[in-house]
Protein backbone atom coordinates (compact mmCIF):
# COMPACT_ATOMS: atom_id res chain seq x y z
CA UNK A 1 0.00 0.00 0.00
CA UNK A 2 2.56 2.33 1.12
CA UNK A 3 4.30 1.94 -2.80
CA UNK A 4 1.37 2.39 -4.11
CA UNK A 5 0.54 5.52 -2.17
CA UNK A 6 3.95 6.72 -3.09
CA UNK A 7 3.74 6.14 -6.92
CA UNK A 8 0.36 8.30 -6.56
CA UNK A 9 2.28 11.04 -4.84
CA UNK A 10 4.83 10.87 -7.79
CA UNK A 11 2.24 11.04 -10.25
CA UNK A 12 0.44 13.71 -8.36
CA UNK A 13 3.79 15.74 -8.22
CA UNK A 14 4.62 15.52 -11.97
CA UNK A 15 1.09 16.65 -12.79
CA UNK A 16 1.09 19.08 -10.60
CA UNK A 17 4.34 20.15 -11.58
CA UNK A 18 3.88 20.25 -15.19
CA UNK A 19 -0.03 22.28 -14.67
CA UNK A 20 2.05 24.92 -12.76
CA UNK A 21 4.93 25.28 -14.90
CA UNK A 22 2.55 25.42 -18.43
CA UNK A 23 0.77 28.08 -16.26
CA UNK A 24 3.63 30.00 -15.58
CA UNK A 25 4.76 30.29 -18.99
CA UNK A 26 1.32 31.30 -19.99
CA UNK A 27 1.76 33.84 -17.36
CA UNK A 28 5.09 35.61 -18.85
CA UNK A 29 3.94 35.04 -22.74
CA UNK A 30 0.78 37.34 -21.61
CA UNK A 31 3.02 40.08 -19.77
CA UNK A 32 5.02 39.61 -22.43
CA UNK A 33 2.23 40.60 -24.71
CA UNK A 34 0.82 42.85 -22.80
CA UNK A 35 4.26 44.93 -22.78
CA UNK A 36 3.99 44.67 -26.10
CA UNK A 37 0.50 46.34 -26.74
CA UNK A 38 0.83 49.15 -24.33
CA UNK A 39 4.51 50.21 -25.16
CA UNK A 40 5.62 49.49 -29.06
CA UNK A 41 5.07 52.32 -31.22
CA UNK A 42 6.01 56.16 -31.33
CA UNK A 43 3.31 58.77 -30.28
CA UNK A 44 2.34 60.67 -32.89
CA UNK A 45 1.31 64.54 -33.62
CA UNK A 46 -1.96 63.50 -34.99
CA UNK A 47 -4.06 60.25 -36.14
CA UNK A 48 -4.05 59.88 -39.62
CA UNK A 49 -6.66 61.22 -42.38
CA UNK A 50 -7.53 59.75 -45.71
CA UNK A 51 -5.87 61.75 -48.01
CA UNK A 52 -8.65 63.10 -50.73
CA UNK A 53 -6.32 61.53 -53.50
CA UNK A 54 -6.68 58.33 -52.04
CA UNK A 55 -7.75 55.63 -54.66
CA UNK A 56 -8.71 51.98 -53.60
CA UNK A 57 -7.94 49.61 -56.15
CA UNK A 58 -10.52 46.69 -54.00
CA UNK A 59 -13.65 47.05 -51.86
CA UNK A 60 -14.88 44.64 -49.64
CA UNK A 61 -17.71 44.29 -46.83
CA UNK A 62 -16.92 42.49 -43.69
CA UNK A 63 -19.77 41.60 -40.90
CA UNK A 64 -20.02 39.16 -38.06
CA UNK A 65 -22.21 37.67 -35.40
CA UNK A 66 -26.01 38.20 -37.39
CA UNK A 67 -27.61 35.04 -35.10
CA UNK A 68 -30.62 34.74 -37.17
CA UNK A 69 -30.75 38.48 -37.32
CA UNK A 70 -31.05 37.88 -41.16
CA UNK A 71 -32.91 41.24 -42.05
CA UNK A 72 -29.68 42.81 -40.97
CA UNK A 73 -27.70 40.98 -43.07
CA UNK A 74 -29.48 42.00 -46.09
CA UNK A 75 -29.78 45.08 -45.22
CA UNK A 76 -25.55 44.95 -45.40
CA UNK A 77 -26.08 43.71 -48.36
CA UNK A 78 -28.18 46.24 -49.89
CA UNK A 79 -26.70 49.83 -48.07
CA UNK A 80 -23.20 48.08 -49.80
CA UNK A 81 -24.62 48.49 -53.09
CA UNK A 82 -26.44 51.43 -52.58
CA UNK A 83 -23.69 53.14 -51.15
CA UNK A 84 -21.29 52.35 -53.57
CA UNK A 85 -22.59 51.24 -57.07
CA UNK A 86 -22.05 54.97 -58.09
CA UNK A 87 -18.85 55.82 -56.37
CA UNK A 88 -17.29 58.66 -57.98
CA UNK A 89 -13.83 57.66 -56.65
CA UNK A 90 -14.19 53.88 -57.00
CA UNK A 91 -17.33 52.23 -57.82
CA UNK A 92 -18.45 48.63 -56.88
CA UNK A 93 -18.62 46.10 -53.70
CA UNK A 94 -15.48 43.47 -54.67
CA UNK A 95 -16.49 40.92 -52.14
CA UNK A 96 -18.19 40.44 -48.92
CA UNK A 97 -17.46 38.25 -46.02
CA UNK A 98 -19.17 36.93 -43.22
CA UNK A 99 -17.36 35.74 -40.51
CA UNK A 100 -19.02 33.51 -38.28
CA UNK A 101 -21.79 33.00 -35.97
CA UNK A 102 -24.99 33.42 -38.19
CA UNK A 103 -26.50 30.77 -36.29
CA UNK A 104 -27.91 30.07 -32.79
CA UNK A 105 -27.32 26.15 -32.27
CA UNK A 106 -26.03 24.74 -35.64
CA UNK A 107 -29.22 23.46 -36.38
CA UNK A 108 -29.74 23.71 -40.54
CA UNK A 109 -32.98 25.59 -40.50
CA UNK A 110 -30.25 28.32 -39.72
CA UNK A 111 -28.38 28.05 -42.41
CA UNK A 112 -30.77 27.70 -44.97
CA UNK A 113 -32.56 30.63 -43.27
CA UNK A 114 -29.07 32.55 -43.66
CA UNK A 115 -28.16 31.44 -46.95
CA UNK A 116 -31.25 31.79 -48.75
CA UNK A 117 -31.43 35.44 -47.20
CA UNK A 118 -27.53 36.41 -47.92
CA UNK A 119 -27.74 34.79 -51.45
CA UNK A 120 -30.80 36.72 -52.71
CA UNK A 121 -29.15 39.69 -51.76
CA UNK A 122 -25.89 39.32 -53.10
CA UNK A 123 -25.12 39.74 -56.87
CA UNK A 124 -23.98 36.59 -59.00
CA UNK A 125 -20.39 38.39 -60.00
CA UNK A 126 -19.79 39.25 -56.22
CA UNK A 127 -18.11 36.55 -54.63
CA UNK A 128 -19.25 36.08 -51.16
CA UNK A 129 -17.77 34.07 -48.83
CA UNK A 130 -18.41 32.94 -45.11
CA UNK A 131 -16.56 31.06 -42.21
CA UNK A 132 -17.48 29.00 -39.35
CA UNK A 133 -18.25 30.66 -35.84
CA UNK A 134 -18.20 29.13 -32.72
CA UNK A 135 -22.22 28.59 -32.72
CA UNK A 136 -22.38 26.69 -36.04
CA UNK A 137 -19.32 24.57 -33.86
CA UNK A 138 -22.27 23.58 -31.41
CA UNK A 139 -23.55 20.60 -34.41
CA UNK A 140 -20.99 17.77 -34.91
CA UNK A 141 -22.01 17.62 -38.52
CA UNK A 142 -20.92 20.94 -39.48
CA UNK A 143 -18.77 20.40 -42.61
CA UNK A 144 -21.93 18.59 -44.19
CA UNK A 145 -24.16 21.69 -43.40
CA UNK A 146 -21.35 24.47 -44.71
CA UNK A 147 -20.76 22.39 -47.80
CA UNK A 148 -24.53 22.18 -48.81
CA UNK A 149 -25.06 25.57 -48.24
CA UNK A 150 -21.83 27.46 -49.71
CA UNK A 151 -19.99 27.68 -52.21
CA UNK A 152 -16.65 28.32 -50.80
CA UNK A 153 -14.71 25.67 -48.23
CA UNK A 154 -14.78 27.03 -44.77
CA UNK A 155 -10.81 27.46 -44.93
CA UNK A 156 -10.19 28.90 -48.29
CA UNK A 157 -8.07 31.69 -49.99
CA UNK A 158 -10.13 33.48 -52.80
CA UNK A 159 -8.21 36.21 -55.17
CA UNK A 160 -9.70 39.77 -55.27
CA UNK A 161 -8.66 42.42 -57.50
CA UNK A 162 -4.88 40.73 -56.78
CA UNK A 163 -5.69 40.84 -53.01
CA UNK A 164 -4.81 37.48 -51.02
CA UNK A 165 -8.20 36.97 -48.69
CA UNK A 166 -7.73 34.48 -46.58
CA UNK A 167 -10.90 32.63 -45.07
CA UNK A 168 -10.11 30.93 -41.71
CA UNK A 169 -12.61 28.66 -39.91
CA UNK A 170 -10.78 26.02 -38.25
CA UNK A 171 -11.87 22.86 -37.16
CA UNK A 172 -14.13 21.42 -34.37
CA UNK A 173 -12.82 19.94 -31.43
CA UNK A 174 -13.81 18.97 -27.64
CA UNK A 175 -14.98 22.38 -27.34
CA UNK A 176 -16.97 24.35 -29.79
CA UNK A 177 -14.71 25.67 -31.43
CA UNK A 178 -10.89 25.19 -31.46
CA UNK A 179 -7.71 25.56 -34.23
CA UNK A 180 -5.98 22.74 -34.11
CA UNK A 181 -2.72 21.96 -35.04
CA UNK A 182 -3.76 20.65 -38.53
CA UNK A 183 -5.58 23.09 -39.26
CA UNK A 184 -3.16 25.96 -38.17
CA UNK A 185 -0.73 24.48 -40.11
CA UNK A 186 -3.08 25.61 -43.25
CA UNK A 187 -3.25 28.97 -41.76
CA UNK A 188 -0.02 29.48 -41.54
CA UNK A 189 0.92 27.62 -44.90
CA UNK A 190 -1.78 30.25 -46.64
CA UNK A 191 -0.44 32.97 -44.81
CA UNK A 192 3.36 32.36 -46.29
CA UNK A 193 1.92 31.43 -49.92
CA UNK A 194 0.16 35.18 -50.04
CA UNK A 195 2.92 37.18 -48.54
CA UNK A 196 5.03 35.61 -51.11
CA UNK A 197 3.12 37.18 -53.62
CA UNK A 198 1.74 40.02 -52.04
CA UNK A 199 4.32 42.71 -53.76
CA UNK A 200 3.63 45.23 -50.94
CA UNK A 201 -0.18 44.41 -50.83
CA UNK A 202 -2.10 43.93 -47.60
CA UNK A 203 -3.08 40.19 -46.90
CA UNK A 204 -6.78 39.97 -45.59
CA UNK A 205 -7.68 37.75 -43.45
CA UNK A 206 -10.91 37.09 -42.14
CA UNK A 207 -11.78 34.31 -39.14
CA UNK A 208 -14.20 34.50 -36.28
CA UNK A 209 -12.64 34.90 -33.00
CA UNK A 210 -10.20 37.98 -32.14
CA UNK A 211 -6.64 37.36 -32.33
CA UNK A 212 -6.11 37.46 -28.57
CA UNK A 213 -4.78 40.88 -26.97
CA UNK A 214 -5.60 42.81 -29.65
CA UNK A 215 -8.92 44.24 -30.17
CA UNK A 216 -11.57 45.23 -27.60
CA UNK A 217 -12.81 42.36 -26.10
CA UNK A 218 -9.91 39.73 -27.48
CA UNK A 219 -8.95 39.35 -23.61
CA UNK A 220 -11.96 37.23 -23.02
CA UNK A 221 -13.22 36.13 -26.64
CA UNK A 222 -10.01 35.29 -28.30
CA UNK A 223 -7.24 33.00 -29.02
CA UNK A 224 -3.61 33.47 -28.61
CA UNK A 225 -2.41 31.08 -31.48
CA UNK A 226 -3.39 33.16 -34.16
CA UNK A 227 -0.60 35.94 -33.01
CA UNK A 228 1.76 33.44 -33.81
CA UNK A 229 1.22 33.19 -37.36
CA UNK A 230 0.01 36.85 -37.98
CA UNK A 231 2.64 38.79 -36.18
CA UNK A 232 5.40 37.52 -38.33
CA UNK A 233 4.07 39.89 -41.51
CA UNK A 234 3.49 43.40 -40.89
CA UNK A 235 0.89 43.49 -43.95
CA UNK A 236 -1.67 41.14 -42.18
CA UNK A 237 -4.59 43.21 -41.62
CA UNK A 238 -7.09 40.47 -39.84
CA UNK A 239 -10.63 40.69 -39.85
CA UNK A 240 -12.71 38.76 -36.81
CA UNK A 241 -16.22 38.99 -34.35
CA UNK A 242 -17.09 36.94 -31.67
CA UNK A 243 -16.88 38.98 -28.92
CA UNK A 244 -20.04 41.54 -30.00
CA UNK A 245 -17.77 44.11 -28.83
CA UNK A 246 -18.99 47.29 -30.80
CA UNK A 247 -16.46 48.39 -33.75
CA UNK A 248 -17.45 52.44 -32.74
CA UNK A 249 -14.79 51.93 -29.30
CA UNK A 250 -11.41 53.03 -31.02
CA UNK A 251 -9.94 50.11 -29.14
CA UNK A 252 -11.71 48.01 -32.16
CA UNK A 253 -8.24 48.93 -34.37
CA UNK A 254 -5.03 47.86 -33.16
CA UNK A 255 -1.58 47.87 -34.30
CA UNK A 256 1.00 45.61 -32.35
CA UNK A 257 3.07 43.84 -35.12
CA UNK A 258 0.22 43.36 -37.65
CA UNK A 259 -3.55 45.16 -38.19
CA UNK A 260 -6.31 43.75 -36.01
CA UNK A 261 -9.95 45.10 -36.54
CA UNK A 262 -12.82 43.84 -34.66
CA UNK A 263 -16.18 44.02 -36.81
CA UNK A 264 -18.81 44.65 -33.84
CA UNK A 265 -21.76 42.56 -34.83
CA UNK A 266 -25.18 42.82 -36.37
CA UNK A 267 -27.06 41.19 -33.42
CA UNK A 268 -26.91 42.34 -29.96
CA UNK A 269 -23.85 44.09 -28.50
CA UNK A 270 -22.04 42.96 -25.55
CA UNK A 271 -19.50 45.24 -23.47
CA UNK A 272 -17.36 45.57 -20.28
CA UNK A 273 -17.59 46.82 -17.06
CA UNK A 274 -14.80 47.21 -14.95
CA UNK A 275 -12.92 44.91 -16.63
CA UNK A 276 -16.31 42.12 -16.08
CA UNK A 277 -17.07 41.08 -19.89
CA UNK A 278 -20.95 40.20 -20.29
CA UNK A 279 -22.68 43.30 -20.04
CA UNK A 280 -25.92 44.00 -21.86
CA UNK A 281 -26.46 47.70 -21.28
CA UNK A 282 -30.26 49.52 -22.55
CA UNK A 283 -29.65 49.18 -26.46
CA UNK A 284 -27.21 46.22 -26.83
CA UNK A 285 -29.84 44.58 -28.64
CA UNK A 286 -29.56 47.22 -31.96
CA UNK A 287 -26.44 46.30 -32.89
CA UNK A 288 -26.39 46.25 -36.70
CA UNK A 289 -22.97 47.51 -37.67
CA UNK A 290 -20.51 46.43 -41.28
CA UNK A 291 -16.77 47.19 -41.97
CA UNK A 292 -15.82 48.31 -45.16
CA UNK A 293 -12.40 47.67 -46.58
CA UNK A 294 -10.69 49.60 -49.30
CA UNK A 295 -7.01 49.18 -50.08
CA UNK A 296 -4.68 49.98 -53.56
CA UNK A 297 -1.39 48.42 -55.07
CA UNK A 298 0.87 50.22 -52.78
CA UNK A 299 0.00 49.03 -49.22
CA UNK A 300 -2.56 51.54 -47.81
CA UNK A 301 -6.02 50.53 -46.49
CA UNK A 302 -8.65 52.12 -45.45
CA UNK A 303 -11.29 51.22 -42.91
CA UNK A 304 -14.68 52.26 -41.84
CA UNK A 305 -17.57 51.26 -39.42
CA UNK A 306 -20.98 51.98 -40.95
CA UNK A 307 -24.11 51.46 -38.69
CA UNK A 308 -27.11 50.26 -40.44
CA UNK A 309 -29.52 51.86 -37.80
CA UNK A 310 -28.75 55.11 -38.38
CA UNK A 311 -27.25 54.96 -41.89
CA UNK A 312 -24.10 56.96 -40.30
CA UNK A 313 -20.50 56.37 -40.94
CA UNK A 314 -19.10 56.01 -37.32
CA UNK A 315 -15.15 55.74 -38.32
CA UNK A 316 -12.50 55.99 -40.59
CA UNK A 317 -8.81 54.75 -40.17
CA UNK A 318 -6.26 55.08 -42.56
CA UNK A 319 -3.36 52.74 -42.72
CA UNK A 320 -0.59 54.88 -45.08
CA UNK A 321 1.61 51.46 -45.55
CA UNK A 322 1.04 48.21 -44.47
CA UNK A 323 4.64 46.87 -44.79
CA UNK A 324 5.94 49.50 -42.41
CA UNK A 325 5.53 48.87 -38.61
CA UNK A 326 7.40 52.27 -37.77
CA UNK A 327 4.66 54.43 -39.56
CA UNK A 328 1.53 52.38 -37.45
CA UNK A 329 -0.40 54.53 -35.51
CA UNK A 330 -3.12 52.46 -34.10
CA UNK A 331 -1.09 51.40 -31.40
CA UNK A 332 -2.39 51.22 -28.06
CA UNK A 333 0.32 53.11 -27.09
CA UNK A 334 -0.73 55.89 -29.10
CA UNK A 335 -4.34 55.86 -28.97
CA UNK A 336 -4.16 56.58 -25.39
CA UNK A 337 -2.03 59.43 -25.76
CA UNK A 338 -4.63 60.93 -27.84
CA UNK A 339 -7.60 60.01 -26.10
CA UNK A 340 -9.01 62.50 -23.28
CA UNK A 341 -10.48 62.39 -19.58
CA UNK A 342 -13.93 63.09 -20.11
CA UNK A 343 -15.09 67.01 -19.68
CA UNK A 344 -18.92 68.09 -18.62
CA UNK A 345 -20.40 70.85 -19.74
CA UNK A 346 -20.04 73.43 -16.95
CA UNK A 347 -23.89 74.00 -17.07
CA UNK A 348 -24.78 69.97 -17.34
CA UNK A 349 -27.81 69.04 -15.62
CA UNK A 350 -30.21 65.72 -14.60
CA UNK A 351 -33.65 65.03 -14.37
CA UNK A 352 -35.39 62.05 -12.85
CA UNK A 353 -38.62 60.77 -14.16
CA UNK A 354 -40.37 57.20 -13.93
CA UNK A 355 -41.15 55.10 -16.84
CA UNK A 356 -43.80 53.22 -17.86
CA UNK A 357 -42.65 50.50 -15.56
CA UNK A 358 -42.61 52.83 -12.61
CA UNK A 359 -39.26 52.54 -12.14
CA UNK A 360 -36.58 56.03 -11.89
CA UNK A 361 -34.93 57.10 -14.73
CA UNK A 362 -32.09 59.62 -14.10
CA UNK A 363 -30.78 61.74 -17.13
CA UNK A 364 -28.21 63.71 -17.40
CA UNK A 365 -25.97 65.64 -19.82
CA UNK A 366 -22.71 63.68 -21.15
CA UNK A 367 -19.33 64.18 -20.91
CA UNK A 368 -17.01 64.36 -24.30
CA UNK A 369 -14.07 63.23 -24.75
CA UNK A 370 -12.04 62.69 -27.91
CA UNK A 371 -13.00 59.41 -28.37
CA UNK A 372 -15.83 58.51 -26.35
CA UNK A 373 -16.95 57.90 -22.97
CA UNK A 374 -17.49 54.25 -22.03
CA UNK A 375 -18.79 54.19 -18.69
CA UNK A 376 -19.74 56.34 -15.79
CA UNK A 377 -19.49 55.76 -11.87
CA UNK A 378 -22.38 57.66 -10.21
CA UNK A 379 -23.35 58.07 -6.55
CA UNK A 380 -26.40 59.73 -5.68
CA UNK A 381 -27.13 61.65 -2.03
CA UNK A 382 -30.27 63.27 -0.46
CA UNK A 383 -31.01 66.23 0.71
CA UNK A 384 -29.13 65.64 3.96
CA UNK A 385 -25.87 64.50 2.17
CA UNK A 386 -26.63 60.46 3.05
CA UNK A 387 -26.02 58.37 0.01
CA UNK A 388 -28.91 56.25 -1.20
CA UNK A 389 -27.66 55.05 -4.25
CA UNK A 390 -24.59 54.20 -6.23
CA UNK A 391 -23.95 52.40 -9.55
CA UNK A 392 -20.96 51.60 -12.35
CA UNK A 393 -22.78 51.75 -15.73
CA UNK A 394 -21.85 51.49 -19.39
CA UNK A 395 -22.85 54.40 -21.72
CA UNK A 396 -24.81 53.59 -24.58
CA UNK A 397 -22.58 55.25 -26.68
CA UNK A 398 -22.65 51.94 -29.44
CA UNK A 399 -26.17 53.41 -30.17
CA UNK A 400 -25.77 56.29 -33.10
CA UNK A 401 -28.58 58.82 -32.32
CA UNK A 402 -28.78 62.55 -31.27
CA UNK A 403 -28.95 61.69 -27.95
CA UNK A 404 -26.32 63.74 -26.32
CA UNK A 405 -27.85 62.60 -22.29
CA UNK A 406 -26.77 59.37 -20.52
CA UNK A 407 -29.58 57.36 -18.74
CA UNK A 408 -29.70 54.94 -15.92
CA UNK A 409 -32.77 53.36 -14.22
CA UNK A 410 -32.47 53.04 -10.10
CA UNK A 411 -35.66 51.36 -9.87
CA UNK A 412 -39.04 52.11 -7.91
CA UNK A 413 -38.40 53.30 -4.48
CA UNK A 414 -35.54 54.31 -4.41
CA UNK A 415 -36.43 58.53 -4.74
CA UNK A 416 -39.64 60.46 -3.54
CA UNK A 417 -41.22 63.03 -6.04
CA UNK A 418 -41.06 65.95 -4.91
CA UNK A 419 -37.59 65.73 -3.18
CA UNK A 420 -34.31 67.33 -4.01
CA UNK A 421 -30.94 64.85 -4.62
CA UNK A 422 -27.30 65.31 -6.06
CA UNK A 423 -26.03 63.75 -8.32
CA UNK A 424 -22.29 62.74 -7.97
CA UNK A 425 -20.90 61.57 -11.49
CA UNK A 426 -17.87 60.23 -12.42
CA UNK A 427 -17.26 59.61 -16.27
CA UNK A 428 -14.37 56.82 -17.90
CA UNK A 429 -12.94 57.30 -21.93
CA UNK A 430 -11.82 53.73 -23.65
CA UNK A 431 -8.53 54.15 -22.43
CA UNK A 432 -9.39 54.57 -18.18
CA UNK A 433 -8.80 58.22 -18.67
CA UNK A 434 -11.10 59.79 -15.50
CA UNK A 435 -12.96 63.03 -15.51
CA UNK A 436 -12.90 64.97 -12.29
CA UNK A 437 -16.30 64.48 -9.93
CA UNK A 438 -19.03 66.46 -11.12
CA UNK A 439 -21.77 67.22 -8.57
CA UNK A 440 -25.34 67.97 -10.28
CA UNK A 441 -28.24 68.78 -8.34
CA UNK A 442 -31.76 67.66 -9.32
CA UNK A 443 -35.08 67.20 -8.14
CA UNK A 444 -37.45 63.42 -8.77
CA UNK A 445 -40.41 64.97 -10.87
Amino acid sequence: MKNVLKKIGKVCAWFFGIFFGVLAVLCVITLAWGDVQRWRGAVTESLPQTPEDFVPTVRLIAFCDSHNENENVADAVDTAYTLFDNDPVYAGVDGIFGIGDFSSVGFEGDYQAFSEVLFSHVRKETPCINVIGNHEFKQSYYNDLFAKYFPNEPNCVTEINGFSCIAFSGDRSLTEWTFTPSSLKWLSDAVKEAEAKADGKPVFVFQHPHPWGTVYGSTVWGTPQLNVIFSQYSNIVDFSGHSHFPMNDPRSINQSLYTAVGCGATARFELDNNYIVGQHPDGYDTAAEMCVIEANNDGAVRIRGYDLNSDTWFCDYFVANVNDRSTFAYTYKNMKAHDSAPVFRDDAKATAYRNENGEWVISFDEAKSNFIVHDYKVIIKDKNGKRIFSKNFVDDYFVIDEDDTADFRIGTDTLTSGESYTLRVRGESAYHLYSGWVEIPFQAQ
